[in-house]
Parts: structure tokens; sequence; C-alpha cells
């Protein structure tokens, strides 16, 4: 075996052995659209200036970490007996941002990445300008008896994710805090882009990925009583 196929094959198994140890509890669970959650109660709406979207990926089969956030552009909460009913919030996606920390190769430029991540070949930001999630269901969630991203979990939270034309269901732990005047949640997960269509440069070897399949999001929503 040659030097390069050697490497190939080690860089490969390390991917695969990194992906093994991800517990799949890390992962949003993924079903088809479901009907939104009667938003019932009192509403509180998003604050966009203190809420955000964070994301992370990895290129070229895990070994470069990129990451950055998106804004939210709107949205609202529904609170009930002091538990959260439904709701919604609109991700500003033009407002996709990478942090050129992240991309840290001589011949790399953190806002090359970031108009690839807008064009055609991912979330083609020129014609799907948002990016939806509406919540579908929040159930109690025991985070002492399951393993979780999201330190503190209190909630399962479920939900209908829109990017660009393809809507899924997803369902991940949460930590959701709930006052008279404020409801902060917040939250960590892994999804599978290729669920939505984002296909580009994820076939074959993953280390020859462009962008890998699964990326992290994080969710840090604030919201005031109305």
């Amino acid at each position: 075996m040659s030097k390069i196929k050697q490497l190939i094959f080690i860089f490969s198994a390390a991917v695969i052995t990194l992906t093994a140890c991800t517990s799949s509890s890390d992962k949003a669970a993924t079903t088809s659209e479901q009907e939104a959650a009667a938003a019932t109660g009192k509403e509180y709406l998003a604050d966009i200036n203190n809420s955000l979207v964070n994301w992370r990926a990895t290129h070229k089969g895990g070994f470069a970490p990129r990451y950055g956030t998106l804004k939210i552009a709107d949205g609202s909460i529904a609170v009930e007996n002091g538990a959260v009913t439904g709701g919604s919030f609109t991700v500003d996606v033009n407002s996709l941002w990478v942090d050129s920390a992240s991309v840290t190769e001589k011949d790399k430029k953190a806002i090359n990445l970031q108009n690839h991540l807008k064009s055609p070949d991912f979330f083609d930001a020129a014609k799907y300008a948002t990016a939806k999630f509406v919540v579908t269901g929040v159930a109690p969630y025991d985070s002492s008896k399951a393993k979780s991203l999201t330190d503190g979990a209190t909630h399962l939270v479920s939900g209908n994710l829109t990017i660009k034309d393809s809507t899924i269901n997803i369902t991940f732990p949460a930590k959701i805090m709930v006052s008279d005047s404020n409801v902060d949640i917040a939250a960590k997960f892994l999804v599978d882009r290729t669920s939505w269509g984002l296909s580009y440069g994820a076939e074959g070897n993953p280390a020859d990925w462009m962008v890998s399949k699964d990326f992290e999001l994080g969710l840090d929503v604030k919201a005031t009583a109305k």
C-alpha cells in the first residue's frame, strides 16, 4: 500500500471513529412536516438584537472546523401556565457570517466560504432569503437520564424547520427558562444538511467532502413579554 493510500485509509478511519463516538442524542431526530402547535397563552416577542443561531461545520472530512452565526429576523413564543405552548422564528439567511478565526489556511478566506454558502450550491440566499422554525410540540426532558450537547436541557422541542423549499420536522433537547417578562431558549444539536437537499460536496469518501454532511446548530433565543 502506497503512503498516499495509507494516509487516506487512516484519515477515513479517524472520521468513522469520530462519527461513531458522537452520541445519537446529539443528532436531532427527523420526520415529515407536522401540524404546528397551537400558540396559546401569553405572547413573547423575539429580541432580535440579542438572539442568534450559531452554526459549526467541518471541512475536508472533519479536521478543519468552520463556524459562524445567523441572525434571527423575527419571531414569537407563546407561554401558558409557565410552559411554552408554541411559537416560531424566522432566520435571515443573508446574515450568514463566517468567523475568520475558523479559516486558518493561508490560501483560504472567510468571505469566500461565506459567499459560497450563500450561493445556489448551498442555501441560495438570493432566492431563499429566510429559513423558518415552527414549534410543533414541547415535552419535559430529564437531562440526568440522557446525554445531550445542551447543558441542563429541560425540554424536548419538536418543530418544522424550513430551509429553501424543504420542510423537515426535527426534535432536539433544549433548555427553556420562563419568567413573567422573559423566555430564554438555548439548544445545541446536529442535523444532516442533505435532508434539506443541501447535497453539494457530500458524496463519496468523507475525507473529500468540502463541508461535512452533519452540522451543528446552536440556538440562543431570547424573547420578552409583549
